[in-house]
């Protein structure tokens, strides 16, 4: 790596990782205000500020592309008003070296996406969710490769399965006393939501534990008394964005051997692949507009050109993944169209404004 890819490396990295710093600060201001709001009870201003932090790693991620795009529109339209990129090409760096020396820098901030996106950011986000739901005394939610797992004060639920009409199958719930000893254990086939807070369950087994003996019994159908409601559980199930790869994969292939549908899970796992490659899509895409445009350009256009590419690359994504869902196309295609378009339209542009 010869001085000037050095030089351009280390700007772009710098010009990146200060955006990313300025839009996270931005992101968590907006959280915080959001879950200010929400102060009741046990859940006060330091759960807050702990679900602030540990929600911070999942949004560094997310924002990672748009940091990219933002830093490299300053730090190449930086050295084009000092005259730096002529400099650099009179000196016998063609465009194509500037391109690979941005890319260069690109894999770095890959790289550090990826360490954060599928090692620190879903146990962090899980933490947060487990604190504010336990301060919140709200029923606490994980989804492991045996399906869902509940806890509703000292009982523990195991959904297997959820239906499309929100019924739910395979289910067996643990009560356990205050040493947390098991003491009445139960399987239902099925449970249907009657309204009110209640589940009808239909056909039963199970066993009483205690100190002194065990008893099983059997039954057709039972009321069951619990405050999870359909539509926590349909949240849990749609929205994958928090899982790592490895955990969306072994999901996946739980619900394929249950002939559940997992089309939402699959895209949530090519989005992931996707996203990191999004940073150096945003950074191919920055070139055109910095090396095709005048100099002298201000930091605001600069600004006003990244937020408008950034939002419709966005739009374009979201409205890609809903199509694929509703028309059941392959997530996979569905989740690198977005990238492959724009990077397409990207090299045109760069190789007119050469």
């Amino acid at each position: 790596m010869n001085v000037l890819t050095r030089y351009i490396v280390k700007d772009v990295l710098k010009g990146s990782l200060i955006a990313v710093l300025l839009l996270l600060t931005l992101f968590n201001l907006f959280t915080l205000s959001d879950e200010l709001d929400d102060i009741a009870g046990d859940y006060g201003l330091t759960e807050v500020l702990y679900f602030v932090a540990l929600t911070s790693p999942t949004a560094f991620y997310e924002l990672m592309p748009a940091a990219a795009l933002l830093g490299s529109l300053f730090t190449l339209g930086a050295m084009g008003n000092h005259h730096e990129l002529i400099a650099m090409r009179a000196a016998g760096l063609s465009v194509f070296g500037i391109i690979k020396s941005v890319m260069t820098a690109g894999l770095i901030l890959v790289t550090l996406a990826v360490l954060v996106g599928e090692f620190i950011a879903p146990l962090a986000e899980q933490k947060a969710q487990l604190i504010r739901a336990t301060a919140q005394h709200k029923p606490v939610v994980m989804r492991t490769k045996y399906g869902l797992w509940l806890r509703e004060g000292k009982r523990y639920i195991n959904v297997r399965k959820i239906e499309d009409n929100g019924n739910l199958a395979d289910i067996s719930i643990y009560d356990v006393d205050e040493q947390q000893q098991l003491r009445h254990s139960l399987h239902a086939e099925q449970a249907i939501f009657i309204g009110n807070q209640q589940w009808r369950l239909q056909q039963i087994q199970s066993s009483s534990v205690s100190t002194e003996h065990m008893q099983a019994n059997q039954a057709e159908e039972q009321i069951w008394n619990s405050s999870i409601a359909p539509d926590l559980l349909k949240i849990v199930v749609v929205n994958p964005d928090n899982l790592a790869l490895y955990d969306l994969a072994l999901y996946i292939h739980f619900l394929q051997d249950n002939h559940q549908r997992s089309h939402i899970f699959e895209a949530a796992f090519w989005g992931r692949i996707v996203n990191p490659l999004v940073i150096f899509v945003m950074l191919l895409v920055s070139a055109p507009f910095v090396i095709g445009i005048k100099r002298g350009i201000s930091a605001g256009a600069r600004i006003l050109i990244g937020v408008v590419i950034g939002m419709s690359f966005n739009i374009i994504d979201i409205t890609t993944g809903h199509l694929g869902l509703i028309y059941n196309l392959s997530p996979a295609l569905m989740a690198f169209l977005p990238s492959i378009t724009i990077t397409f339209i990207a090299l045109v542009m760069l190789n007119r404004a050469r």
